[in-house]
């Protein structure tokens, strides 16, 4: 029995939009540009990150990451990044009684960002404050004591193959897959992950419903 939530960040309950045109505009290059090379790192199973490295190769990411931060053009969220169905979706969750879990592969400025918005979660965490990231299975030990179940009953929610739903599923939780962003539309229909999500939904509200329906 289900009895937790957890969701990924990027692209399950944010949208990427703004971090990748903010990239391009700290590097000087069209956003369009920045667009499409993340598109064609993610057909390749590549890093996205990767995309920078394109552009600018020898980037040392985290360096020009503090370097933003420093002049002020550093990472920003507000309720216009996050996705329609997010509030509502997890408003429904919370109020059927599943216990719900905010944590993804993302900085602890985001986290501290994420928890400004005053999402209905009841926990928000990112990889970067617990100091270990997606897929490595002690991300989803963290998930797991977060949600003070067993790993089976805590669903894993999120737009990645690799590191969402075949690394939870490894770590013995259960999955859906969402078919939002570049690489929950490209890989939605790849067989291995067709095998292995224990769901497959196209929004958060289609979770919320099947997931309150069998309550």
């Amino acid at each position: 029995m289900i009895r937790a939530v957890a969701l990924d960040i990027g692209e399950t309950l944010v949208s990427d939009t703004r971090y990748w045109a903010s990239w391009a505009d700290w590097l000087g290059v069209p956003r369009h540009t920045v667009s499409a090379l993340v598109g064609a790192v993610v057909a390749q199973g590549r890093d996205n990150a990767d995309a920078l490295r394109l552009l600018r190769p020898g980037i040392d990411v985290a360096a020009e990451y503090a370097a933003r931060e420093a002049a002020g053009r550093g990472e920003h969220l507000d309720e216009t990044d996050l996705y329609p169905d997010v509030r509502s979706a997890l408003t429904a969750l919370r109020s059927a009684g599943y216990r719900v879990i905010v944590a993804g592969n993302q900085t602890i400025r985001a986290g501290e960002l994420l928890r400004g918005l005053d999402l209905p979660a009841t926990v928000t965490a990112t990889s970067g404050e617990w100091g270990v990231a997606k897929p490595d299975p002690l991300f989803f030990d963290r998930v797991v004591a977060a949600a003070g179940c067993a790993p089976p009953d805590v669903l894993y929610v999120g737009d990645h193959p690799a590191n969402d739903v075949h690394a939870a599923a490894a770590a013995g939780l259960s999955t859906a897959h969402l078919r939002r962003g570049p690489w929950g539309h490209l890989w939605a229909d790849d067989p291995e992950l067709v095998r292995t999500a224990d769901l497959r939904v196209d929004s958060l509200t289609d979770l919320a419903d099947r997931l309150t329906a069998d309550r």
